[in-house]
């Protein structure tokens, strides 16, 4: 067990490596605590935490890596990860010694998103609120890390703590003395498919759940692969069954070894347990935190403190799902799946948006997941930067998601989040109504549609009807179906374009012509007035507001006039 710092550099290589890090050159007791997890990106400002571990994906070469050790420590670095440089190029120990930030190497075949799953795994402890020293079993309470490694040293085998589905929760050290099947679990974070499939056809995971004490497995047989027996056994917490124990054994147990494995089951039952409880009453404590933020009221100066965002300028990301069109008939299954999906996408975008600013804060509050995105200034340029984020985050989730998000305003200070969150979620519904094409909208873009949806909802709750030109040309084209409400729409769209505004309905433009005579006639309108066709638009536009399908009442005046609406001339031209 390892009796470094939870967030120390020694720590980490006694937990990863060498499964996952070498060390290659420095002193990781110079390192001091970690303060995070950084990503290196050559084509854009960095921002790291003080002390952070930078991966750096992409950097090759003696001469890349003095380049960036020497950038990072003026960054305040604690060390850089890179894939084992065979051909350095240059004297990276005394680079390593001139910057004091040390340099890792990432196995090959591990990936460098696993790699940081697992460094804010394990940095995580005391991010939010205060930290408690509490042990269980002389073991810090719900550090499966440490819990593996005492379980290894008990057992005199490297072993794997799971969860029910199998994903690699924790492991010990010495993991190179175990075989391929294990570093295989190791590299993906979860037991392969296969060798799942040859546990369940002998039996085995049945067995496992079934019995309270350890399962003896014997090596599968996998073609020419070389495999050690196992030692497996359930974690329970009464009749919930919350993962498994699992050893690579090179000798078998002793009954005293085996009635270790027991104890150790029972405690790390209790760990999982405090893990799952802390991770619960911490994503509730930071969704609390974000929510008295959002209120700007005088709880929002500690509760940016708390959350370490009270230096930086903020804007608000608002992030939800776009409604199935089945919605009404949702059983209590699918209700839970959109459930999870949230609450999964939620923490996609923590993981992203602390890649970008290591301070970021997000959480799940109702249906809405907000994030409080730091930009260094009011800006043109942040605002882009913030959208550029998002953009990017939508598209690694894919289409299947449904996810789209809203972008609020920036607050200089605490008092302005409350104004930047009301902006975020008017973006929001501007972008869940489909009226721009786009899954990310930053108010500024799409302030006048959510203006115009505002005045809907006024009018809506005044039950104001359609009055006026357009009432008549509804009420017209209703009885004799003549196409005023259309032929307007088209003509307003056209800029008072004949050819083209006939062009866009299929008819000829003498027919046009008749019928924007008729629409002045009948709706009394007088179209070479700029106020008159102003109120045109804003009528037609709100009647598409209307409706879901956009048909606004009759005559196809709903459908919404376009962004290139200006100045018209007569009905004549």
């Amino acid at each position: 067990m390892s009796t470094h710092p939870a967030r120390s550099l020694s720590r980490v290589l006694d937990d990863l490596g060498p499964t996952l890090l070498d060390l290659l050159h420095g002193d990781p007791e110079r390192a001091g605590e970690l303060g995070g997890v950084g990503i290196h990106d050559p084509y854009d400002e960095q921002h790291y935490p003080q002390h952070a571990v930078v991966l750096g994906v992409g950097v090759h070469g003696g001469e890349q890596i003095a380049a960036l050790l020497r950038n990072l420590a003026g960054h305040g670095a604690a060390a850089l990860v890179v894939r084992d440089p065979a051909d350095e190029g240059a004297d990276l120990e005394a680079v390593v010694a001139e910057t004091g930030v040390a340099l890792l190497a990432l196995t090959r075949g591990a990936s460098w998103a696993q790699l940081a799953a697992m460094l804010r795994t394990l940095l995580a402890e005391g991010d939010v609120g205060e930290q408690r020293d509490q042990t269980l079993g002389g073991v810090p309470s719900g550090d499966l890390f440490a819990l593996a490694n005492a379980i290894a040293t008990l057992l005199d085998a490297p072993v794997t703590i799971e969860d029910r589905r199998y994903r690699i929760l924790a492991f010990s050290g010495r993991q190179d003395e175990a075989d391929a099947a294990r570093v295989a679990s190791i590299l993906a974070r979860r037991v392969p498919e296969r060798y799942l499939r040859i546990h369940e056809e002998h039996g085995v995971l049945k067995e496992l759940y079934r019995t309270d004490g350890p399962v003896h497995i014997p090596p599968p047989a996998l073609g020419d692969e070389v495999a050690l027996p196992r030692a497996a056994i359930a974690v329970r917490a009464g009749d919930e069954i919350l993962g498994s124990v699992w050893a690579a054994l090179r000798k078998p147990l002793t009954p005293e070894r085996e009635r270790a494995f027991r104890e150790a089951a029972k405690l790390v039952a209790l760990h999982m347990l405090r893990f799952r409880a802390g991770s619960d009453a911490e994503n509730r404590l930071r969704a609390d935190l974000v929510t008295t933020a959002l209120e700007g009221g005088a709880g929002a100066v500690e509760a940016l403190a708390r959350l370490g965002l009270e230096r930086d300028p903020l804007l608000v990301m608002a992030m939800g799902l776009t409604p199935a069109r089945d919605a009404e008939h949702m059983d209590h299954a699918d209700h839970a799946d959109v459930t999870a999906e949230r609450q999964r996408l939620a923490s996609a975008l923590a993981v992203h948006l602390t890649a970008v600013r290591p301070r970021s804060a997000v959480a799940l509050v109702g249906d809405v997941t907000y994030a409080l995105f730091p930009v260094p200034e009011d800006s043109g340029p942040a605002r882009e930067r913030a959208v550029k984020v998002a953009a990017n985050f939508l598209e690694r989730t894919g289409d299947r998601t449904r996810a789209v998000i809203g972008i609020g305003s920036v607050a200089a200070e605490p008092a302005g989040l409350a104004r930047s969150r009301v902006n975020a979620d008017r973006a929001l519904r501007v972008v869940f109504s489909g009226r721009t094409g786009r899954r990310v909208a930053p108010i500024a873009d799409v302030h006048v549609d959510a203006l115009l949806m505002e005045m809907r909802d006024l009018a809506v709750a005044r039950r104001d009807e359609v009055s006026g030109p357009i009432a008549r040309l509804v009420a017209y084209d209703a009885r004799h179906n003549a196409h005023l409400v259309e032929t307007l729409r088209a003509w307003l769209d056209a800029f008072g374009d004949v050819i083209a505004a006939s062009a866009s309905l299929f008819v000829h433009p003498n027919t046009f012509r008749y019928r924007i005579r008729r629409v002045a006639e009948v709706g009394e309108l007088d179209l070479r007035d700029p106020s008159a066709r102003f109120g045109a638009m804003l009528q037609l536009r709100l009647m598409g507001l209307y409706d879901e399908d956009g048909s606004g009442g009759g005559g196809g005046g709903g459908r919404e006039a376009h962004s290139r609406q200006g100045p018209a001339g007569g009905p004549d031209r």
